[in-house]
């Protein structure tokens, strides 16, 4: 970690303020707002959202090139300036030239913590907390086995309540399908998911299982269609984008998950359930850097003992479910604190 900076402190007789700041899309946000949930469950705090938004015309500019952050945002971004947190954590590269910027702006009074691998001056952030695949090295830097979430115990449980009848009638076990979609390294073609759909539907037919199958918008129009229509027949739901998400109450209920590798955010979140997590191939698009860490990062989660590869069987095993958002916010803390007791 860098030197301490005493003009940092924790705050005596109110809350940290906590600012999780994103872009606003959901896969950003989970981060954030994981890693400040983590930290308000250990301790006194108000969590602020934050959503940046550059207008058309500067968002896609590179970061050295937005000298001017604060004079480049929407009408409808939030405002970044004063009276700034204690703690800011940001993720995506919109936040980047406002993250940079934080220490300064604050007078070092804002620990300014970033997540994933900002490809900037890492000695800008107090912490940098990035995925183990990314080999992002540096004295404030914590690697950790993807990504932070929101994923915990008693939200799963919370969050199953509403969809507890509708589960009346089905018998386990429940098998949690989550599919992803098209991205820079990975697709879903008619093959691949016409193949897909027959190794789900061998597992659960086998099994006498409960389908819960959850489509992400990703999920080309026709690898959808096709899933539905091979799966539909079976005893279970599937949910495609319309109405209230079961997302949460799939994972609460699951007895085994089975996620598309495309996803490190649902692989993540499935592994903090502590059910068998088996993982589906997709189509690779090409030979992209992208892809590597990909697979880097599933034979980490399989060394960890989270994940295996989907053979169409539903193979049972045991884990300690991981846990890296409340190892990250125990570093924010212990961090925080040092600066405060040196001062």
């Amino acid at each position: 970690m860098s030197a301490p900076d005493d003009t940092l402190h924790i705050p005596e007789g109110r809350p940290l303020t906590i600012w999780a700041v994103s872009d606003g899309r959901a896969g950003i946000e989970n981060q954030v707002l994981g890693l400040a949930q983590a930290i308000a469950h250990k301790t006194h705090a108000q969590i602020v959202t934050r959503h940046i938004r550059y207008r058309r015309i500067f968002d896609r500019w590179p970061t050295f090139l937005k000298l001017w952050p604060d004079q480049m945002l929407k009408r409808d971004s939030d405002p970044v300036g004063p009276p700034y947190p204690d703690i800011w954590i940001a993720a995506g590269r919109a936040t980047l030239p406002h993250s940079l910027r934080q220490k300064s702006a604050s007078k070092g009074k804002t620990l300014v913590v970033q997540l994933q691998d900002p490809r900037e001056n890492l000695s800008a952030f107090d912490l940098v907390i990035a995925p183990q695949h990314d080999q992002v090295a540096g004295d404030n830097v914590l690697s950790i086995l993807g990504a932070p979430h929101r994923i915990t115990k008693d939200r799963l449980a919370s969050e199953f309540k509403p969809w507890a009848d509708r589960f009346t009638g089905f018998k386990g076990p429940f098998v949690t399908v989550l599919i992803g979609g098209k991205s820079k390294s990975h697709d879903l073609s008619a093959a691949r998911a016409e193949a897909m759909a027959a190794e789900i539907r061998q597992a659960v037919v086998t099994d006498k299982a409960t389908l819960l199958l959850t489509i992400s918008r990703r999920t080309p129009e026709t690898a959808r269609d096709i899933l539905v229509n091979a799966l539909k027949d079976l005893p279970g739901i599937i949910y495609t984008g319309e109405g209230d998400n079961p997302y949460f109450a799939f994972l609460h209920k699951a007895d085994h998950i089975l996620v598309t590798e495309d996803s490190i955010n649902m692989a993540v979140e499935a592994a903090a359930t502590g059910k068998p997590v088996h993982i589906l191939s997709m189509d690779r698009r090409s030979a992209l850097k992208s892809t590597r860490k990909f697979d880097a990062f599933h034979r980490a989660l399989q060394d960890y003992g989270a994940a295996r590869p989907f053979n169409g069987e539903l193979r049972t095993w045991s884990y300690t479910p991981l846990n890296e958002t409340d190892r990250a916010a125990d570093t924010v803390l212990a961090l925080l604190k040092s600066r405060a007791t040196s001062s």
